[in-house]
Order: structure tokens, then sequence, then C-alpha cells
């Protein structure tokens, strides 16, 4: 792709036939389910969402 591709955005369909990252299921995210207890002693609940380091959050990693 040149540089001209990039600053327009052109969508490159080549890179999703790559082979999908295992550790995040090609999603290029990890999702992290958490507890903790307020001051109040309830619980609360929440998700962390954070980029797969594996894939760099591309969701496929190189084949090989």
């Amino acid at each position: 792709m040149s540089a001209t591709d990039d600053k327009t955005g052109v969508f490159d369909a080549s890179k999703l036939s790559g082979v999908k990252c295992p550790d995040c299921s090609g999603s290029g995210e990890l999702r992290f389910d958490s507890e903790n207890i307020n001051e109040h002693f309830e619980v609360e609940k929440q998700t962390v969402i954070t980029p797969c380091p594996r894939c760099s959050a591309t969701g496929f990693v190189a084949a090989g």
C-alpha cells in the first residue's frame, strides 16, 4: 500500500486472510471479569477490556 492509501483509509481485504490470534479469537482485545468490594461492602462487578498484546490489537498473527 502506498502512503496515500493510509491517509484515505482504504481497506485492505487481503489482511483478513491471516491466521486469527488464538489469545483473543480475532477480536483484538482481551476481556477480564473483575470483582471489587466497595466501602459499603457491596460487590462491584466490571469487565476490563485491554488490547491484545500478542497480535497488537489487530486480531491476526503472522502465519508460521
